[in-house]
């Protein structure tokens, strides 16, 4: 049954809109001021091998959530909803990781598994490297537009507020690694930007036991945001006329 206007949530529309099922209730989004934000889907934290799988995260679930996050972006692509791929990481050297008087300098996993793994050294995160790099699956395309970041939220010490508002986009949806880290990070600051968050719980993977993506998930549905999926987002936002971007 089609939810009443009472019963959605989000900004007034100005132009074709479309209704996004989510937790705890629908959100009416505009496709042309929406972002798909892609978040950290690199080797790093999605394939065998990288730092995650080597600190000793559990990431047997990243292959399904990559597949839906594919899924996705092609959807979004397809109508002419902005794509954002996020990069976390540092320069060769990791002066950007901060020293020890950083709390990143001690609570990076990356940053302490290559302490305690010295062989490691320089191959953790480090832009240009394989670890750094997105999966092969999420390659961008023309439009797209890649931002890296140096912490778990986005909106620290980048210029990803100014792209948004530029673009007039006030949706942002999330998918991505991880979900209690920095999606949950970058989408808490979101909403304290005044931006409308969602994210895809199946195009999600949290760092850590299972519990930590339902206590993420909880979070923001009861507090920063709404949560969906990849099934009723393409449903959605295949519904509308493409639109393009300036």
């Amino acid at each position: 049954m089609e939810a009443s206007t009472t019963q959605l949530s989000g900004l007034a529309p100005t132009g074709p809109a479309v209704v996004l099922p989510a937790r705890p209730e629908p959100i009416r989004i505009e496709p042309d001021k929406t972002a798909l934000v892609v978040v950290d889907m690199q080797n790093a934290y999605a394939s065998p091998g990288g730092y995650l799988d080597i600190a000793g995260f559990d990431i047997a679930g990243a292959a399904a959530a990559t597949e839906r996050v594919v899924a996705a972006v092609d959807a979004a692509r397809a109508a002419g909803v902005q794509v954002i791929f996020l990069q976390n990481g540092w320069d060769p050297g990791y002066a950007e990781a901060g020293g020890p008087g950083s709390p990143n300098w001690h609570k990076s996993n990356a940053l302490k598994t290559m302490r305690a793994r010295p062989e490691l050294e320089g191959t953790l995160l480090a832009k240009g490297g394989w670890d750094y790099a997105l999966v092969d699956a999420l390659a961008p395309q023309p439009g797209d537009i890649v931002i890296p970041k140096t912490r778990y939220s986005v909106f620290f010490n980048t210029n990803i507020d100014s792209v948004l508002r530029a673009r007039g986009i006030r949706n942002l949806v999330f998918t991505g690694v991880a979900t209690n880290v920095c999606v949950e990070s970058s989408l808490r600051d979101a909403f304290h930007l005044e931006y409308f968050g969602v994210v895809l719980a199946d195009a999600t993977h949290q760092a850590g036991p299972e519990f930590l993506q339902q206590a993420a998930l909880y979070n923001i549905e009861r507090f920063f945001g709404w949560v969906s999926t990849v099934a009723d987002f393409c449903g959605a936002i295949l519904q509308a006329p493409p639109t393009d971007h300036l």
